[in-house]
């Protein structure tokens, strides 16, 4: 589940999104987590992709336990995928306490005043210490604005994160899957997806990005739906992010 975006910065096969063994669930402390429910739409979505296709009606039946947790704030939630890059779940845990202790509050206002060299004293490369300086100014001068989000579409959004340093067009879908939970996301570069539809629709053959775009029409409008079966199909522990 991990690809380069379009300008050539790499995404983080490390943090993912879907894996529980390498999520932000591993990062998340009690005051990062809410409530788990599911989401209002995947009822109505369950039983549209069933009906229409019997590969998901398997699935779906096969995991009846269906978990899509929104576990904090956009911020938090941007900034845990950055520190995660490259580096493994227990260095990203080890960077993330050193980096929220130094900060004490790990909020935009705050870590937009902190310098580079004392982002870097707590484990980030000098890299990962300027992408989470661009995250907290775009934050800051409102060029990303999360209230704003309810009132934009998909690529909107994304074209509003991929704007920051270190965030390519798959970290900003997982980012709607997970946080913002937008029932109709079909990340194309993920390698999870790509196995998946390989494995149950096309007798094991990777798809291009092209077909692959071309198979999730039959999923829509809850494709986000269809990539969480699919996904639960090669792992079969509970999505939980």
């Amino acid at each position: 589940m991990f690809a380069k975006d379009a300008k050539g910065r790499e995404e983080n096969p490390k943090c993912a999104w879907f894996f529980p063994s390498s999520s932000f669930a591993s990062f998340a402390d009690k005051s990062f987590l809410v409530k788990i429910q599911q989401p209002s739409y995947w009822p109505t979505a369950c039983a549209e992709l069933a009906a229409a296709d019997p590969v998901m009606a398997a699935l779906i039946a096969r995991y009846p336990d269906a978990i899509l947790a929104n576990r904090g704030d956009p911020f938090q939630t941007l900034a845990r995928a950055i520190v995660g890059q490259q580096i493994s779940v227990k260095a990203a845990d080890s960077v993330w306490a050193r980096f929220a202790g130094l900060a004490q509050t790990v909020s935009p206002e705050h870590i937009v005043t902190l310098e580079l060299d004392a982002l870097a004293a707590c484990g980030l490369s000098r890299r990962k210490a300027e992408y989470l300086r661009d995250l907290a100014g775009h934050f800051v001068d409102g060029r990303i604005e999360p209230a704003r989000w309810k009132t934009l579409d998909d690529e909107a959004v994304i074209a509003e994160l991929v704007d920051v340093r270190g965030i390519g067009r798959w970290t900003a879908e997982m980012f709607l899957i997970f946080s913002l939970r937008r029932p109709d996301v079909w990340p194309v570069d993920d390698i999870g997806l790509q196995k998946a539809v390989a494995l149950h629709y096309l007798e094991g053959k990777r798809p291009t990005p092209k077909i692959l775009r071309q198979h999730g029409e039959r999923h829509a409008p809850w494709r986000t739906v269809a990539t969480w079966y699919l996904w639960r199909s090669l792992d079969p522990t509970v999505v939980q992010y």
